[in-house]
């Protein structure tokens, strides 16, 4: 792991992407207090922004038109706000139990990023044409079955232990290990492919990224601190990763992100002027990508971010 600058990890232009950061960045709740979030969050990674991207980011009329594209987009920021706002609403639990200050500090600053990241992404869907007084019913309509059947298993699983049982290190496990760690590689790859599709769409997945590499290291060294204090933890914290990874292998998420994938398939096709020789990853062309590859190429950055993150918080038998 490497110790980055404190503002290197939050700068907008500096600041790697969401995989290499997640996986190579040691950051503290230490390091990462509410001072470090003010000023290098509100106003370094956020200056400027608006609706949680610079300002001359274009919408391109592409996407604003019907079609396969625009509805590959919109599927994935309705159920991603929704996601982001019950792990606003779950993250107050872990705040309320935090056992000091440095944490309560950065589990409630993590509390707002989410929050913001859901703000932002309902905000695209109005930019791409969502009246506001359609949005609510317009994000159940695309997205609600999906939250029903995704994230509400995951509330099920998590509220015993993070709000009945106050237990904080569940909380941080559940967070940090079993949701961001697994969902992380979607978000990267939304970024890349959709840098000259919606230019201002990806500079949100940017930010909300930048965010997440802070999430993930913070949330990786509070799990190793805890077990470093309390080794006799550690049995307890593999059995909630045994059963939450179970509870995921039972959850139709492949399902759903690849109807999204197809979507974007056919409407990249249409687009193939636009895209031109645009590569996704060096030496690869997304407009020769299928969604099965870059289905794929996520699984496998998941797997290295995870197997990472795991050798760092003493987790190695966890390591699939």
């Amino acid at each position: 792991m490497s110790k980055p600058s404190r503002s290197r990890a939050a700068d907008w232009n500096a600041a790697p992407g969401l995989m290499e950061g997640a996986s190579q960045i040691e950051l503290t709740a230490q390091d990462c207090d509410l001072d470090y979030w003010f000023s290098e969050v509100t106003q370094g990674t956020l200056a400027g922004l608006v609706r949680g991207h610079t300002p001359n980011a274009r919408i391109p009329d592409h996407m604003l038109k019907p079609g396969p594209l625009r509805d590959s987009i919109m599927s994935e920021l309705a159920f991603r706000s929704i996601a982001e706002e019950k792990a606003t609403r779950a993250i107050s639990y872990i705040v309320a139990s935090a056992p000091d200050v440095y944490t309560m500090e950065f589990f409630g600053t993590q509390l707002i990023d989410e929050a913001r990241h859901s703000r932002v992404f309902r905000g695209h869907l109005m930019e791409l044409g969502v009246p506001e007084d359609e949005l609510a019913a317009t994000i159940q309509r695309i997205s609600g079955a999906d939250s029903s059947a995704i994230l509400e298993p995951l509330e099920q699983f998590a509220f015993p232990m993070i709000r009945d049982q106050r237990d904080f290190l569940a909380g941080v496990v559940m967070l940090t290990i079993l949701v961001e760690g697994v969902l992380a590689p979607s978000a990267e790859l939304s970024e890349r492919k959709w840098r000259v599709l919606d230019p201002a769409g990806a500079e949100i997945e940017r930010g909300a990224n930048i965010d997440e590499i802070r999430h993930l290291t913070v949330g990786s060294s509070v799990v190793r601190e805890c077990l470093r204090k309390r080794p006799d933890e550690k049995s307890r914290v593999l059995d909630i990763i045994v059963r939450g990874r179970q509870l995921w292998a039972n959850l139709p998420t492949t399902e759903v992100i690849f109807k999204r994938e197809m979507l974007f398939q056919e409407g990249m096709r249409q687009h193939a002027d636009v895209i031109g020789e645009y590569e996704i990853w060096s030496g690869r062309r997304l407009i020769d990508t299928t969604p099965e590859e870059r289905l794929s190429a996520a699984a496998s950055w998941s797997a290295d971010m995870q197997n990472s993150r795991l050798q760092y918080m003493g987790l190695a038998e966890a390591i699939l």
